[in-house]
């Protein structure tokens, strides 16, 4: 599981950076381009099913982290335990 969580969490990061870019990118040329029919908000929009994205990695990267499985270090000596 703690390979799942590490994927899931890097492909939350990885889809933040690209959604930077792509709003960005579309903003920009929405603004600077003549003759578009809509406003440069409007490139906003394309977020969204990013953000969506991003908190269904997060969400399972999370849930991936707490379904693992215990360690027989952290079974015989407890959390508050030194060995």
């Amino acid at each position: 599981m703690k390979k799942l969580s590490m994927v899931f969490a890097i492909l939350a990061i990885l889809l933040a950076n690209i959604m930077c870019v792509v709003v960005t990118y579309n903003c920009t040329v929405l603004y600077y381009v003549p003759g578009n029919g809509a406003p440069w908000y409007v490139g906003l929009l394309l977020g969204i099913p990013f953000l969506i994205g991003i908190v269904v990695c997060s969400a399972v990267a999370i849930i991936a982290k707490k379904k693992e499985t215990p360690t027989i270090a952290s079974t015989c000596c407890g959390k508050n335990n030194v060995a």
